[in-house]
């Protein structure tokens, strides 16, 4: 494991760079839930958003992921200029009519797209409603997505609260959770999701004002966990 903390060329962005069975993997921290993955000669995008980067100074995806079609995680234009003839989008059904060629994966889905592994983890609400008392994230409806990477198991939740599903999933090796409310978790659920899966590094992710610190404070005691707090409001 090496590169914690580094910033790119640009100046712009945080890059860590994780050491895997088949060479580094490197993350590029761009926002909110947006988030580029480089490995092994391919780039993968999660929830490319232009609002978070100038997208025509980034590489071309080979592949990218959409957690669900809310509009500060699916960018429908920013999708056509990523795209290549041969690059896959993966994304949920309520996404798909937004993108043009996408391949819709289900809740528990499971996929091997460019020789990586990518299995859809359930994102939904349980506690935080609207004011008319429907979940901000209906159950069935967002993915998140674990990518296997050189043996190494990358868990995006998107847009989530800290469901069974996530406190059951077993070998997660780098996971981003987010935090902010009324949307998705408390640090005091992101917390409480990581004693029960035990990630071996997490990452607040989509965190607006939310205090990380906070998660700090509440995961001292769990040392098997690092955390690590990288610019992702």
């Amino acid at each position: 494991m090496m590169g914690a903390g580094m910033v790119n060329a640009a100046g712009k962005f945080e890059q860590d760079i994780i050491e895997t069975g088949a060479g580094g993997l490197e993350i590029t921290f761009i926002g909110h839930g947006t988030l580029m993955f480089t490995f092994g000669g391919r780039v993968i995008h999660v929830d490319p958003v232009g609002e978070y980067a100038d997208y025509q100074t980034l590489p071309k995806a080979d592949l990218i992921l959409i957690t669900h079609e809310h509009r500060d995680h699916l960018d429908a234009k920013v999708v056509e200029l990523l795209r290549q003839p041969s690059t896959r989008v993966l994304l949920n059904q309520a996404g798909a009519s937004q993108v043009p060629r996408g391949i819709v994966m289900k809740n528990g889905e499971m996929k091997t797209e460019d020789g990586l592994q990518i299995e859809a983890v359930p994102a939904y609400n349980l506690v935080h409603l609207r004011p008319d008392g429907e979940p901000f994230h209906p159950k069935g409806d967002g993915n998140g997505y674990i990518i296997t990477f050189g043996g190494k198991r990358v868990y995006v939740a998107g847009d989530t609260e800290n469901t069974p599903e996530m406190k059951a999933l077993k070998n997660i090796d780098i996971a981003f959770l987010p935090m902010n409310l009324p949307y998705t978790m408390t640090p005091e659920m992101v917390g409480d999701a990581a004693r029960a899966f035990k990630p071996k590094i997490l990452y607040p992710y989509h965190y607006g004002s939310t205090d990380t610190g906070r998660l700090v404070d509440l995961l001292k005691d769990s040392p098997e966990i690092e955390v690590r707090i990288r610019k992702l409001e």
